[in-house]
């Protein structure tokens, strides 16, 4: 079984795009959206839901009002100001620290774990998803994302699909780290810009640093051709290669509309012919 996850430096370089457009082309699969910040797989893969499940980390201060003798301690505490003069606990505010729970005179404090979003496990037409969707300003999204991409694996050994297809969060973070541990090869998408090109020199830092085999694609190259092949040249630099060059086409607009992926909705255009092209160069190069 192989893990090809699909990151960018930035967001907005067309990931779920290229996911959507591969989940049409391969065989024998398990999609995986660990963009849990700002999923949207699922508006191209339109999936039937099988299972759904709480996604529960992290824990909220609620004050208990009956135990409360409004000493004050616990807000004098509470660096992030989330105890209001009548005691009670902003939940946004609330960083979960703990420490007025710690030092509660009277252990008027609850501590309860808190339910930050819920995950899924769906069927699409192009077979078995595993994805999530992650409470308003909540956190611990690189938890949420192991737990996804665990989920997928189980789901591809189960069934005994030799490949995971997973739309990974932009960016280096912890959402990042988390959805490139121990992947078989992460596809870096950018686009010729000046910002693009740092992100994913960024990027492909932190995926040397885990030793994780990188491949580099540029979409939309031909808004920029001088900035198209000094992102090759520094790819080649690397040694890392690049599996293509994708152009500017608003089909990939119109096929999102129409719930569609680019190979779907016009498979002989040019864009659709430059994926089908990337997608053997990385049969050929991983073994998919």
């Amino acid at each position: 079984m192989k893990e090809l996850v699909i990151i960018s430096g930035k967001g907005g370089t067309g990931k779920t795009s290229l996911v959507a457009a591969f989940a049409s082309l391969a065989k024998k699969k398990v999609l995986c959206d660990a963009d849990v910040d700002a999923a949207d797989l699922h508006l191209i893969m339109k999936p039937r839901i099988r299972e759904r499940h709480d996604f529960q980390a992290g824990h909220t201060a609620c004050i208990n009002r009956d135990k409360c003798i409004q000493c004050g301690l616990c807000r004098d505490l509470c660096k992030f100001e989330a105890i209001s003069e009548h005691f009670e606990v902003d939940p946004v505010s609330c960083e979960g620290c703990g420490v007025c729970v710690y030092f509660c005179p009277e252990k008027a404090i609850d501590f309860p774990v808190k339910t930050c979003g819920e995950w899924y496990i769906s069927d699409t037409r192009f077979g078995p998803m595993v994805h999530a969707r992650l409470g308003i300003a909540e956190e611990n999204s690189g938890k949420l994302v192991s737990l996804v991409r665990r989920e997928a694996r189980k789901i591809a050994e189960e069934k005994n699909l030799g490949l995971i297809l997973t739309d990974g969060p932009p960016g280096v973070g912890c959402p990042v780290i988390a959805s490139i541990g121990g992947a078989g090869a992460v596809l870096i998408v950018t686009e010729p810009t000046v910002s693009g090109k740092h992100d994913m020199q960024r990027v492909i830092q932190l995926a040397d640093f885990f030793n994780i085999p990188a491949l580099v694609c540029i979409n939309k190259f031909d808004l920029n051709t001088e900035m198209s092949r000094e992102i090759e040249d520094f790819a080649e630099e690397k040694k890392l290669t690049c599996v293509g060059h994708i152009p500017f086409d608003p089909v990939f607009i119109q096929s999102m509309v129409k719930e569609k992926t680019v190979i779907e909705y016009e498979p002989d255009g040019e864009a659709g012919q430059a994926l089908k092209k990337i997608w053997d160069g990385l049969v050929k190069k991983l073994g998919l």
